[in-house]
Parts: C-alpha cells; structure tokens; sequence
C-alpha cells in the first residue's frame, strides 16, 4: 500500500515531474519542480491552501516522479505528459484549432501563394496566424488581384495559357513567358508586404512609376500606381499601433467569479492579423502568474510559429526556463516581457479589456438564456441545471441513453452521462426514458454528492408529448416537483419550439432556439456514439474470445493473417505459430477449441 507520508521522505532534491493520481490511478495533476522534495511536500504542508488545491489533494491516492538533468527538461517532460493525459487539475486547452496561414512554397521555380492550416517543414515561407479565415482569405485574394502569379496547382507545359493569364493575373510561366528572375521579384515583394515591410515596397513602386512616366509608359505607370494605392490602403488598415517589433504575441487574462478568458493578439510587422480567446473553468482562485504559465506551455507546444516575444501583464516565475524552451524549439531568441509604461503597455492593457469584454458577454449571453427560460416557462426560479436525454437504437437492439446537462446556460459534455436499457425489451422509446430517468433520480436521491449530482431543475424531453409524459411518470416515482418541457423540432431538425405538458407550443428567441438546437445535438451526438461503439464492439466478437490467452491484439494478428474464423479453425499447429504473439502454449489452446 502507498504510504504518502512515508514516500515523501524518498523524494530527491532534484530537478523533475511528479504526477498525481487518484485511487483509480487516473492522472489528476502533472507539475514540474526544480526540487522534486520541496515542491512536492508544500501540498500535503502548506496550510494556506486554495480550495481547487485542496480539493485536488484530497484526491490523491499516490504519486510517482521522473528525475531529469534540468529545469528545461523538466518542463518539455511536463508538457508532453499533460497534452498526452489532459489532467483535470492543470490548464488545459480544450480548443484544438488550428489557424489559417499564407503559405509560399519558395523552393518552387514558380511559387504560388495559398491559404493552408497546417504547417510542416516544407521550406516553404508561412505567414499568420490569421484568427480570422476570412481575413486570411482576403489577403490571398488581394495578392492575386495585384500580382500576377500562377494559381494553378500543378505547373504543366500548355500550349496556350489559360484565363488568369489574359485578364493580366498570371504571367504564364507554363508558356514560358516569364523567366524564374522576373517571377521571383513578384514573389519577393509579397513576402515584403506579408513582413509588414510595406514602406520599402511603397518606395520601390514610386521609383518604377516615376521612371514610367519618363519613358511616356503611362499605362504601366497606372498599374503600378494602382498596386501603390492597394498596398496603402491595406497597410493602414491593419495597422494598430506604433510598436516597431515584426512578430509579438500580447497576452491578456480577465477573471470572473464563473471562468478565466485569456484573449491572444497576433502582431505582425507593427500590424493586428487576427486575435483568438480562449475559456477556463473553476481557475478563479489559482493564481495569475500559474494560469498563465500553464497556458503559454500548453499554446506554444508544437506551434511552429513561436514570435520573438511574447507581452503580457505578470512576470512569471519560471520565465527564464520558458524564454530557453522556447528558443530551443524556435531556433531564435524568445522573450517574455512584462511592460510598465508606454505604448507596449498599453497594448497588454487592450488585450486585457478586450478579454474582459469577450468573458461578460458570454456571461450576459448566458444570463439573458436562463432569464428568458425562466419567463417562457414561468419558473419560480432560474433555471441553473437543465438536463435533457435521448434514446437509441436499432429495431430494438442495442438500446442505449443519453444523458447531458446545461449549467447556468452552458452545455456541460463532462456531466454527461450514458445507459444501458435494462428493464425494457422490444422497441418502446418512452418505457426506455421512463426506466433511464428514473434511475438517474434514484442515484442524486441516494448519493446526493454522487456522480450525478444534485437534481435538475428542469428536465427537457426530446420529443413532444409522448416523451414528456414518460419523463413526468419517473418524477412522480419519488414525489419530486421537476418541471417538463419537450423539445419540439422542425424539419430540419432544429429546435422550433418548446412544449408543455398540455401540448401548448411556448415560443422562444432564436439566440434560445440555437442554444437548445445544440444541447439537443449534444445528447443525440452522445447516445448514437455509445449505441454504435456497443454495436461494434458485439459485431467483433467471436470464437476466439472464448480462448484463454487471445486479446484483441492476437485476435486482430490471427484473422489478419488467416482473413476469417473459418481458416484458423482448418490450420494446424505449425501454421498457428507462424502467427507473430503465438507461441505453442497458444496455438494448442487454439487448435484444441476445434479438435
């Protein structure tokens, strides 16, 4: 057995990760130290403990630890452990999106100028991030409009060039009009403007349009002085400040009572491409300085886009290991900085606002929807849990439930919860929610701080009237006053309406009709997920799993092998052996199940 206390006086004054788990042995936290002994012992010492610090404590079953060389190991350790296992206890970045770039392939003779998410060591030049696809997108369409460079994927010898090329948008180097020198100046101005490098382009296109004008080419000069007043216009609009570095994240954190928002703004040459936000939950009494130290960890792991420096408002304690990891894994200088005064201030100050904004929206968005619930329902109060549920099946076979909760107006995937029908044979949609619903009460009233919860306080039936009826015979089970309501769709499948249980249609917003269409695609999502995995699962099953020692991996390696049940059944001993895994103690217990 894990003596905590007693493992605690093992631990070594040395660099590393130590990982939490509970009594399941899953991970709940994963932290690095620059003293294993001292860091690890604070949390079962330290008195003045947060509650999110406590509560993870109390979890904790065992521990295990990794000794490295290093700070910088421990913290590239520590990443790679939380992005594989995804802690509860330790920020995570729940939004895998990936952003649009401008990419130039400039190994190529003739380069192109394309819109891509993906980024890879190509040689190519990538520029962004663009938070915003369509920004991204109209940059590309900008370039293509005013530079005449090929928009064909494959260059191919033609013999005659194509549209692009006789409305002056391509050069046609597949007919060999353009040598690679000339294509090349194209290519290298739209890196400069991509750079932010825009008053170098400005000046070099004057100089062609004043030289123009002499030789009296004064439609060459038109073009150019067109492309100049182009370039002007969308290097002011992008322009948001004087800041003179070319490629700087700005980080800004804004906490509520309810969850964190962290909003990042791309500059790129003194110029915002595009921002992103991200939302945490129950981080509010964690500190500022380890919110953000656990969020650039986690962003910047496996972005090859890493700026130069990286502005935020706390000067964070492991900053120096972080600044090394970082231009490590950029191959340049990075910097963390944390301005006091002037312009670059003021823009950490802008990301900080605007974080502040994007979370109280969300949080009056939220509000307006349990308002509006409670007024179209006429509820004695707001409704701050909300759960709804879904049956599936097929022809009666594999029946299956679903069941998801909204809480205080936001879809809650981690509350939701799966069942097997039990007590119901046959295809009878309403028995099955009866049966489903009744044993979710049973769990809240039996283990109040169970899995499951506290009661809801409304439940919302998919389907009309048939399925709320069901729902109301479960509630009255136990004597409970939980109001039902259906969710009536359209022909599309969303959400026209709620209804009562005296199949009156209660009209409802479209900002509500949205987000009850998506709790209702959540629980749908959840049930036909389950019931296929279990239908698959069965489909797989076969003689095979009845013999001692076959797992899936054997079981997988035979038929592979043989391509069916029927051929390992005819194959002899020898020829079972041939088999990578099954050694002859195997084989006989396979030949042995048929003869």
């Amino acid at each position: 057995m894990f003596n905590i206390e007693e493992e605690i006086t093992k631990l070594p004054s040395k660099p590393g990760v130590y990982i939490m788990r509970d009594k399941d042995d899953n991970i709940i936290y994963v932290g690095k130290a620059v003293s294993l002994k001292n860091r690890v012992t604070q949390y079962f010492r330290k008195n003045n403990k947060t509650e999110r610090i406590k509560k993870m404590v109390s979890l904790i079953d065992h521990f295990e630890y990794i000794v490295v060389d290093n700070e910088a190991e421990a913290l590239i350790l520590e990443c790679n452990l939380i992005k594989k296992n995804r802690p509860k206890f330790n920020v995570l970045l729940k939004d895998d999106k990936t952003y649009p770039y401008i990419k130039i392939d400039v190994k190529s003779d003739f380069p192109t100028v394309t819109f891509t998410r993906r980024i890879v060591n190509d040689g190519s030049k990538y520029f962004g991030p663009y938070a915003n696809p369509g920004s991204c997108k109209e940059m590309i369409d900008f370039i293509k409009e005013k530079y005449q460079i090929r928009q064909c994927r494959v260059l191919k010898t033609r013999i005659r060039p194509c549209l692009n090329y006789h409305i002056k948008r391509c050069l046609a180097p597949c007919m060999g009009n353009v040598n690679q020198q000339e294509y090349r100046k194209q290519i290298n101005e739209i890196i400069d403007l991509l750079d932010g490098k825009t008053d170098k382009i400005l000046k070099e296109l004057q100089n062609k349009m004043d030289i123009a004008s002499k030789n009296l080419d004064y439609e060459k000069a038109a073009e150019l002085r067109d492309r100049k007043n182009a370039i002007e216009r969308v290097s002011a609009k992008q322009k948001v400040s004087n800041i003179s570095e070319n490629n700087i994240d700005v980080i800004g954190m804004y906490k509520s009572e309810l969850e964190v928002c962290i909003e990042v703004f791309f500059v790129r040459g003194s110029k915002m491409i595009g921002r992103e936000h991200y939302f945490f939950n129950e981080l509010k009494d964690m500190e500022d300085k380890e919110i953000l130290s656990g969020f650039i960890k986690q962003y910047y792991m496996d972005n090859l886009n890493i700026p130069n420096k990286i502005m935020l408002r706390e000067e964070l304690e492991d900053k120096k290991v972080i600044e090394k990891w970082l231009s490590n894994e950029s191959g340049k200088k990075v910097e963390l900085k944390s301005p006091k005064k002037g312009e670059k201030l003021r823009f950490v100050e802008m990301a900080e606002m605007n974080s502040k904004v994007t979370l109280e929206n969300k949080e009056k968005d939220r509000s307006e929807i349990l308002l509006e619930l409670k007024e179209v329902l006429k509820l004695d109060k707001l409704p701050r849990k909300i759960e709804t549920y879904d049956i599936s099946n097929i022809s009666g076979e594999y029946m299956v439930a679903a069941m998801c909760v909204m809480q205080d107006g936001v879809i809650k995937k981690n509350l939701s919860r799966r069942f097997r029908i039990k007590t119901v044979y046959g295809q009878d949609d309403p028995k099955c929610m009866e049966e489903v619903i009744t044993r979710r009460l049973k769990h809240s009233i039996d283990k109040p701080n169970g899995g499951f919860g506290s009661l809801p306080d409304v439940i919302f039936a998919d389907g009309g009237i048939t399925q709320i009826r069901a729902t109301k015979r479960a509630i009255e089970k136990y004597n409970l006053n939980i109001p039902v309501f259906g969710m009536v769709k359209n022909d599309k499948h969303q959400t026209r309406a709620l209804m009562n249980e005296n199949r009156e249609e209660l009209k409802i917003s479209d900002n509500l009709k949205n987000t009850i269409t998506r709790f209702q695609d959540v629980v749908h999502d959840t049930a036909i997920t389950y019931h296929r995995s279990l239908r698959e699962k069965e489909m797989t099953k076969s003689e095979l799993d009845e013999i001692q020692g076959i797992g899936e991996t054997k079981k997988r390696l035979l038929l592979t092998h043989f391509g069916s049940v029927e051929k390992i059944k005819k194959a002899t001993k020898e020829e079972l052996q041939q088999v990578k895994g099954i050694n002859e103690k195997i084989a006989n217990e396979i030949w042995n199940m048929w003869h």
